[in-house]
């Protein structure tokens, strides 16, 4: 039984969702406020968080920032606030999706499955690429002997990036394997994403450059993977 944790200064709104998913078998603690989000995640560890921005106090983008000073957990803004620019650093703090309201609930417990299915899925083994080495049964990537402390988004693209039999991995390619179903606008998404992962490839190591930019299309991985 998955375990969520929604945060919302909206109880209407939270009481509804809350319900819809303990119907479908979640069990779901709430928040009115991010206040104690951290000490929750420690303690309980959440299989995803869903999370709003517009709240009194700490806003949504500080709780997403001190969650993920802790944890890798899933973390989805439900959120009226619908700039590009809000999506965009939403994605770039550390979320894992971004929906606007009002919303489909099928469609959020979509993104959900989606969301835990990439922290979940494992395989024994590790997969090289010096300095780059992923751990495959722990999720696990390290640099240079350096932890890259990937979400499980960013990992999920890594690993479909160096095992994918593609030459080019399309925008399209990555937006379905991250939310299921690909969009026009998710290519900005996707953008941020990748950033994102090599912000953190460079700043533990060189391998930022194994990501090439294919232009127009998307990406290609060029690391070379060891036998070893």
């Amino acid at each position: 039984m998955h375990k969520l944790l929604l945060i919302d200064d909206d109880r209407e709104m939270l009481d509804i969702t809350s319900a819809n998913f303990r119907e479908k078998g979640y069990r779901v603690q709430t928040m009115t406020s991010g206040k104690n989000a951290v000490s929750f995640i420690r303690e309980k560890n959440p299989d995803c968080v869903i999370l709003d921005v517009m709240m009194p106090g700490l806003d949504g983008f500080r709780v997403c920032e001190n969650i993920r000073k802790v944890s890798s957990v899933p973390i989805i803004f439900l959120t009226a606030r619908i700039t590009e620019e809000d999506k965009v650093n939403g994605l770039l703090i550390g979320a894992d999706d971004y929906i606007e309201k009002p919303f489909s609930f099928r469609e959020l417990e979509a993104r959900v499955q989606v969301s835990i299915r990439h922290i979940q899925a494992a395989a024994p083994g590790k997969l090289l690429f010096p300095p780059l080495e992923i751990d495959i049964e722990s999720h696990r990537v390290t640099c240079d002997g350096n932890d890259l402390r990937l979400t499980a988004q960013e990992y999920d693209i890594l690993y479909f990036l160096v095992t994918s039999d593609k030459d080019v991995i399309t925008y399209e390619d990555i937006g379905v394997k991250v939310w299921g179903v690909y969009r026009d606008p998710d290519r900005r998404s996707v953008m941020v994403m990748m950033s994102r992962l090599r912000k953190k490839m460079a700043s533990n190591c060189v391998a930022d450059s194994m990501i090439e930019t294919v232009w127009t299309k998307g990406y290609k991985f060029t690391g070379k993977r060891s036998g070893r």
